[in-house]
């Protein structure tokens, strides 16, 4: 298991997609947000080494998320394909009226409650 220090381990490398969505016309742009990702999904779920893909929404801070977790040995490959279909997602997702904010976060998962203990 890749470890970033002996005792911090991860089995997953995570690639977040994440925006500000507006509550206006009756959370238009939250709508139009998840209608992307649905879209989206089907390539997401081909990506090789993809473990999972989880969409998190705040309703207080309008905060609308997709992280693609990938298994640790796969994500250099996605990232050398430019994390693929990332810029078309982007570019759809920024141009959604309401939209702001658009920005993109590579970090590591670990499911505590399955981590070895050390």
């Amino acid at each position: 298991m890749p470890e970033i220090t002996p005792t911090v381990k991860f089995s997953v490398v995570a690639r977040e997609w994440r925006c500000k969505w507006s509550s206006d016309n009756d959370k238009a742009s939250l709508n139009a947000c998840q209608a992307l990702l649905d879209s989206t999904l089907p390539l997401l779920k081909a990506i090789p080494g993809v473990k999972n893909v989880q969409r998190v929404v705040c309703g207080s801070c309008l905060d609308f998320k997709v992280i693609t977790g990938l298994e640790a040995g796969a994500v250099a490959d996605w990232e050398a394909n430019g994390f693929a279909p990332e810029k078309q997602f982007l570019e759809k997702l920024a141009a959604i009226p309401g939209v702001t904010n658009v920005e993109t976060q590579t970090y590591t998962l670990e499911n505590m409650l399955d981590a070895e203990s050390t």
